[in-house]
């Protein structure tokens, strides 16, 4: 049902989702926006390519925290409309999904920031954890294993998409809002890595040091 409590939380939803965390902190604390350097994406992943961990471990954190965020507000819709609090039925489960796409929308493309957003990874698994927790371990378990194995982010966060999936729809059966959401949620994975994809194909994909040795 879409109602002015509804339509208010998606618009507060992508705002949330829009705040351009790796920017900010960019421009902020290094006087650098992580756009014009690397990948070019304004996400976590660059921010630890080109300004490490000091500013890479806030921005991954704020982004899966938008992505928690903007999808609990459901709780606030359901609370004012009168509909089930109950967290797995249908309709607080579409609230949240909508709530949900509404903030990765918003990192992808942040009015706060020309349009220019990241990929969204950590955002959506924001919103995993708020939608589903079992779900969520998965990926963060697939995604460790994948990120040690082969030292790529974007393979490793393409895995840990594909999990989610599998997750929902066989491991931890969902209800089909869930699970149509999961397999949407693998195509957009996909279309934003399709540059990553196409560099794993080549061989020429960057690796990320994961176990970097001091130098005297």
């Amino acid at each position: 049902m879409i109602t002015i409590y509804s339509v208010s939380a998606l618009i507060l939803a992508y705002l949330f989702g829009s705040i351009p965390t790796a920017v900010w902190i960019g421009l902020a604390f290094f006087n650098i926006d992580v756009r014009e350097y690397g990948s070019g994406n304004a996400g976590a992943t660059n921010t630890f390519r080109v300004l490490g961990k000091k500013a890479g471990v806030p921005v991954m954190f704020l982004d899966i925290l938008k992505g928690w965020t903007a999808t609990n507000l459901a709780y606030f819709i359901v609370l004012l409309t009168g509909a089930s609090l109950d967290p797995h039925s249908i309709v607080y489960t579409n609230y949240a999904l909508a709530l949900g796409i509404a903030a990765v929308m918003g990192h992808l493309f942040p009015v706060f920031a020309g349009f220019r957003g990241g990929k969204g990874i950590a955002t959506l698994f924001g919103m995993i954890l708020a939608i589903h927790l079992q779900a969520a371990l998965l990926c963060v378990i697939v995604f460790i294993i994948i990120l040690l194995l082969t030292r790529y982010v974007s393979l490793s966060s393409i895995a840990a998409g594909f999990a989610y999936t599998i997750g929902v729809a066989f491991i931890f059966p969902s209800n089909k809002s869930v699970v149509i959401y999961g397999m949407c949620m693998f195509l957009l994975i996909l279309i934003t890595h399709q540059k990553n994809i196409e560099r794993l194909l080549k061989g020429k994909e960057s690796k990320v040091n994961l176990f970097k040795k001091k130098t005297a």
